[in-house]
């Protein structure tokens, strides 16, 4: 009935907090669910299933530092409320801790931190800080960072031509090179967006970048969409199965099968780079999991679409949330399919950058990679006009305050209802009243749960036969209810 990573949290915050290692914990973690309007901490299994949000929140005694959500279409407000509402709980938490480390806890040891040469900083500095800078305003992606590495090396260059007491130290000081150029390029974006309110690609802070969507790309695909915002791009592909083709479910929840899943590939060539394709990784589960997290609120019930459903988000190209992106790409990808959702979902990330005190920050709206790498914050909200249905934010600095939470939902909120309003209802308004011609069409009979046997005969032969013969799958379930599954609708008949 409990949440063990919840718990797991909690342990390795406690066991840093009575060690000798330095931590600025403790943190906790809790699960948010909301049943009747009434907001649970930590729900059952069971209030989950009546709950319209589930929600995890972690933080500080301070401040949120993590939150991760599935919602059933919840308003703005009620999702600020719920983590304000477990930010509480986890005060109550850290409170705990705090009194165990104040009765068993080691006193901390003094590390005498890592800091580049004042010598080198000042050499490298005079010489390329101001065209580094220069270089962070470059619009185009590529071009930017293509300048900014040839500075470096041209930095490298300079100090590799020194003289040394052996390769070593030559090599510590190349190292402290390479770490002055990238810590000015990082202080200069982060002052262009606190200072002048401009970003690297010269945006407004809460400007989109141009918006594109197709569908139909792929001719022979069940349901296909190409979604671009700036210098993202995802292709999405939808293909529809009988009920037979769910996937099977091995673990320690009741479920046994899972009717929809959200797939997430990101190549290397996505961001201009050459790689090894192996297995999903890291990246690719979680922002699978986000994205179906996010559309599985809006998808019909087995009854009235008896398909299992899998989109496929392909990033093409990737400068920032290529993950919300893949949540607009499969949305339209599903309504081309004929897939009758009840609403269109649209994604997108907000960032942000603090700077000397808590009142001194900027939301930014529509992050691309500069921001989110030398930004503090990547918080990503998906849903429908009327609400949230996902969300999902890892910061870098301490934790948010109230204030930097409720500006950053909101801002979502416009950008997603731009998003839908811009280019994916003029797109395709409606999802498709048919299912495509290469798409399999399924026709759904009830007999008598007592004549099942007759239709499936002694080991199988009868059913057998008819899938011989006529080329369609047939599902049978205990209640009586016939799927018949095939492209051809004469022999679905005949079957």
């Amino acid at each position: 009935d409990c949440t063990p990573e919840m718990t797991a949290m909690f342990g390795a915050s406690l066991a840093l907090c009575v060690s000798d290692i330095p931590f600025n914990g403790p943190i906790a973690g809790v699960m948010v669910g909301r049943v009747d309007g009434e907001y649970i901490i930590n729900p059952t299994p069971e209030q989950l299933e009546k709950s319209d949000i589930n929600l995890t929140v972690a933080g500080t005694k301070y401040a949120v530092n993590m939150v991760e959500s599935g919602a059933k279409e919840v308003s703005e407000e009620a999702m600020l409320g719920a983590i304000m509402f477990g930010h509480e709980h986890i005060k109550q938490l850290v409170a705990f801790q705090e009194e165990i480390a104040a009765a068993v806890g080691k006193e901390k040891m003094e590390v005498k931190l890592y800091t580049v040469d004042e010598d080198i900083d000042r050499e490298v500095r005079a010489q390329f800080e101001q065209a580094i800078r220069d270089a962070v305003s470059i619009e185009k992606k590529l071009e930017r960072y293509g300048k900014i590495d040839e500075l470096t090396e041209e930095a490298v260059a300079v100090f590799d031509a020194k003289e040394y007491e052996n390769e070593a130290a030559k090599a510590k000081v190349l190292k402290q090179v390479k770490q002055i150029c990238h810590s000015i390029e990082a202080d200069e974006v982060r002052r262009l967006i606190i200072e002048d309110k401009v970003r690297p690609d010269g945006r407004k802070i809460d400007e989109i970048r141009p918006l594109d969507s197709q569908v139909d790309i792929l001719p022979r695909a069940h349901g296909s969409a190409l979604f671009t915002r700036g210098e993202t791009q995802v292709l999405s592909v939808t293909t529809l199965g009988p009920m037979n083709d769910n996937q099977i479910i091995d673990d320690l929840t009741e479920v046994e099968t899972k009717r929809f899943m959200h797939h997430y590939n990101f190549p290397p060539y996505s961001v201009g780079e050459t790689g090894r394709m192996g297995s999903p990784g890291r990246r690719e589960i979680g922002h699978g999991a986000l994205g179906e997290r996010a559309l599985s609120q809006v998808l019909p019930s087995v009854e009235d679409f008896p398909y299992t459903i899998r989109t496929v988000a392909e990033v093409t190209e990737s400068n920032g949330s290529s993950s919300q992106a893949s949540i607009c790409a499969s949305t339209l990808s599903l309504m081309a399919a004929g897939v009758p959702i009840k609403k269109q979902v649209a994604g997108i990330s907000c960032g942000l950058v603090t700077g000397d005190t808590d009142d001194d920050y900027i939301v930014l709206t529509d992050i691309q990679g500069l921001e989110d790498f030398f930004g503090d914050m990547d918080f990503k909200v998906a849903g429908t006009h009327d609400g949230i249905t996902a969300i999902q934010m890892d910061i870098k600095i301490h934790g948010l305050t109230r204030p930097i939470v409720e500006e950053a939902i909101a801002k979502t909120k416009e950008a997603r209802e731009y998003i839908m309003n811009e280019v994916m209802t003029p797109c395709i308004a409606a999802p498709r009243a048919e299912v495509g011609t290469y798409a399999p069409k399924i026709i759904s009979v009830q007999i008598d749960p007592e004549k099942i046997g007759d239709v499936v005969g002694q080991r199988g032969k009868t059913i057998n036969e008819i899938i011989a013969r006529t080329g369609v799958k047939i599902d049978i379930t205990d209640d009586g209810k016939v799927s018949v599954c095939g492209t051809d609708k004469e022999m679905m008949d005949k079957a």
